[in-house]
């Protein structure tokens, strides 16, 4: 008898830890890792369109999935301690936002599915094989914008200009991809360009300020140093009367005059449409390309306008 029951308990006991296994695994949250380069209108649009966008798909915080953000605070050290808490974690997805956060990321793990947003060229950044096939862990959404069309904006806002001074940090590499696409239409145009390069944010304000005398306007791309002081950058050139042309709205509503460029929630959420694609339809990064927004909207900052002077052709107003 003694037996027996000593046989029933080992049974059900067996039974109560098979349920609670069978429980934990059903009550199981996806793991999603978000690692942010910086704080700045542009990459925190890309954010919450992200989250926003897996919401809309069922993919809710707190409920079937756990999402952990973090954000560098423009720090590269920082976006490789965060990468590599998300690698120990063995979360089920990261998404990096700007390309050194991206860069860190997919310098850590080869089997973790990484999506990338607001990175102007994954190819160039060695992220991806290509942009059309990517062939490794990462995919996502590129923030490529229409340089070109940028520069000749400026020259349609300001046709008397002759050089222009083009702003950004020397070592992001999506600044620099940009940077060409723009140098390449200023020598089209005939618009001379002075290289103004910023190595940390304490050297933004000097390097604006001897801009000044020297050029006609300002050509910033989506950089996100320069984003992240653009009211800096602003005060500058609009107190010596100098107009600047950037690479996103969010800039310009930090003082800037005009982009004609992307909206970047909205680019966030397409880039959670290809998370839905990975953790509901099992596709695989390496098979997914580079996707892009095809519309750009044209922005412009009226208190700029005002404060400048100027006066923009009827079609610009």
């Amino acid at each position: 008898m003694k037996k027996i029951i000593l046989m029933m308990s080992a049974a059900l006991s067996l039974v109560l830890v098979m349920t609670g296994c069978s429980g934990k695994k059903a009550d199981k949250k996806v793991k999603i890792g978000i690692v942010q380069l910086v704080e700045h209108p542009a990459l925190d649009g890309a954010y919450k369109g992200f989250v926003d966008g897996l919401a809309a798909a069922g993919y809710v915080d707190g409920q079937n999935i756990a999402v952990d953000y973090q954000n560098a605070q423009g720090e590269q050290a920082n976006c490789v301690t965060i990468a590599q808490k998300f690698v120990n974690d063995r979360d089920d997805l990261i998404l990096a936002i700007a390309t050194p956060a991206a860069q860190a990321v997919a310098n850590l793990t080869k089997d973790i599915p990484i999506l990338v947003t607001a990175v102007t060229d994954p190819e160039s950044a060695k992220l991806v094989k290509s942009n059309a096939a990517p062939g490794t862990n990462v995919s996502g959404t590129s923030d490529l914008t229409p340089c070109a069309a940028q520069i000749d904006l400026l020259k349609k806002i300001v046709p008397n200009a002759k050089t222009v001074g083009l702003l950004y940090c020397s070592s992001e590499q999506n600044s620099i991809f940009q940077i060409n696409l723009a140098k390449a239409e200023c020598d089209k145009i005939g618009l001379k360009y002075i290289d103004a390069t910023v190595s940390n944010s304490n050297e933004i304000q000097q390097v604006t300020q001897s801009l000044v005398g020297k050029v006609d306007a300002i050509y910033a791309p989506t950089d996100n140093m320069i984003a992240a002081g653009m009211a800096t950058v602003a005060q500058v050139a609009n107190d010596n009367k100098i107009p600047t042309i950037v690479g996103e709205d969010g800039m310009v509503k930090s003082g800037a005059l005009a982009t004609y460029g992307i909206d970047y929630y909205e680019l966030g959420k397409q880039t959670a449409a290809m998370a839905v694609d990975i953790l509901k339809n099992g596709k695989k990064p390496a098979d997914m390309p580079i996707q892009y927004l095809a519309n750009c909207t044209l922005s412009v900052n009226q208190d700029t306008v005002a404060k400048l002077g100027i006066t923009l052709p009827s079609d610009l107003k």
